[in-house]
């Protein structure tokens, strides 16, 4: 991390640094304002397959639902590569790149671009989830608004995480995991200063004010479960373990998948999104647990009381369908598919544990919570986040302690078995594609997202 000595701006001009927290919570409002009604219109369109159903059934139903999906991925995927091409994806590791100047937030192209793509893939049925954009289009945002105000270049990259950070919190009504991310995510990048700092701090607060005046003030994924026992602080280890293993598994699955079909777009272009989406089209008729981004399927799968081999099925479906969906190219992120699956493993671990402890003695929903955030370590390898954003999506407090082993233990796992973070390996993709000299890149992280 940066010297935290930078933190206290030199003493005098106050009235720069109000300048600044303006400008970073005009951000804020911006993003917040904006990002409620991407998702409030994803929510109403995501409707269409059942109002399909009231005209068509059987076979005619689900090749027309495939035919939706597809035409839908395939457009989207046309139009960012046509008009946006750093539109594609999450748009985190574009941040990060632009923060390091290594990249250029093209704001006027990307925000309708990432916008108006983003509503049809994720409408579509595409496993993807909503922060990626918001976060993206958060720090366009900024971008926008540092063209037309004269700042410093401290301050430019400042806007541009506090933008990320108001995407963020929009997305899941989470200011204190957002802040997180910004500090622990793209400390190398970030530049920490005093301002700067209250600036993240300030955005992400509008941000959520402005989404719980939209939207609503609950936790997005609501859930209550008793104060585990001590006692089963070393399963939640072992699960950490297990999820340290899945994570980086999904971080290479994601990689070499997405290099496969870039690959393939080069001999027959947009065939894989168009297989990609017409799978896709189809289990969102014939099995629609399995596709989406899962805000509603973790809800579903909080309340249901499955069967231990439904959760291993389902918990391959969402593997499978998170991989390919995002290696298609649509806008759209990887933090809310990766917690549906992270709630399938931690559920289907949970309840093989009380097939074998006495009754009552193991919570499977407690151990599903804990996935959450554990998977998110392993992957990210944020774990400080992937705490505070599973307590403030789920508002079960009582869990901290288990979420702590579990994140802790996952992401020790991840590192030592060699892997990566996600964005640290999309972002040196992104720079290797645009021709950017090794020594330019930003210097690699340790697993604990700390250099």
């Amino acid at each position: 991390m940066d010297d935290m000595s930078q933190l206290p701006d030199q003493p005098g001009d106050r009235r720069a640094e109000v300048r600044f927290i303006v400008l970073a919570a005009a951000a804020g409002i911006l993003t917040g304002t904006a990002g409620s009604f991407f998702h409030m219109i994803i929510d109403r369109l995501l409707t269409w397959p059942a109002v399909l159903s009231r005209h068509l059934d059987g076979a005619p139903l689900v090749g027309v639902a495939a035919l939706i999906t597809m035409c839908l991925t395939v457009a989207s995927v046309y139009i960012v590569r046509r008009y946006a091409p750093e539109a594609g994806g999450s748009g985190v590791q574009e941040i990060e790149g632009a923060m390091s100047n290594l990249r250029t937030v093209h704001w006027r192209k990307v925000l309708p671009v990432k916008y108006l793509t983003g509503i049809a893939a994720l409408s579509s049925g595409l496993v993807l989830g909503r922060e990626g954009p918001t976060i993206h289009i958060g720090a366009s945002i900024s971008a926008a608004i540092t063209s037309f105000f004269k700042v410093s270049d401290v301050e430019r990259r400042g806007l541009l995480g506090a933008g990320a950070a108001a995407g963020l919190a929009c997305a899941f009504n989470a200011p204190l995991a957002a802040v997180l991310f910004i500090i622990e995510e793209t400390h190398s990048q970030f530049p920490y200063t005093f301002r700067t700092y209250m600036g993240v701090i300030a955005a992400a607060f509008f941000a959520t004010v402005m989404t719980e005046m939209i939207g609503g003030t609950a936790p997005d994924f609501s859930m209550s479960v008793p104060t585990p026992e001590l006692a089963l602080l070393p399963a939640f280890v072992i699960l950490g373990c297990v999820l340290g293993a899945v994570g980086v598994s999904l971080n290479a699955a994601i990689m070499g998948v997405s290099n496969f079909v870039m690959a393939m777009h080069k001999r027959v272009p947009y065939l894989m999104p168009a297989l990609i989406g017409l799978a896709v089209g189809a289990l969102f008729i014939l099995f629609p647990r399995a596709v989406t981004g899962g805000e509603n399927v973790i809800v579903m799968m909080a309340r249901d009381n499955m069967a231990l081999s439904a959760l291993l099925g389902l918990a391959v479906l969402r593997y499978v369908s998170m991989v390919a969906s995002y290696s298609a190219g649509t806008p759209g992120g990887i933090f809310a598919p990766m917690l549906a699956l992270a709630i399938c493993i931690g559920l289907a671990f949970g309840t093989a544990l009380s097939g074998l402890l006495p009754a009552g003695a193991a919570v499977p929903l407690a151990f599903g919570i804990a996935a959450m955030g554990g998977l998110f370590s392993a992957s990210v390898r944020a774990p400080i986040v992937g705490v505070a954003l599973t307590l403030e999506l789920t508002g079960a407090y009582t869990m901290t302690l288990p979420l702590i082993a579990t994140c802790l233990t996952a992401n020790l796992v991840a590192q030592w078995i060699g892997g990566h973070p996600i964005y640290e390996q999309l972002l040196d993709r992104t720079l290797a594609q645009a021709g950017v000299h090794p020594e330019r890149m930003p210097k690699k992280r340790s697993g604990a997202g700390i250099a």
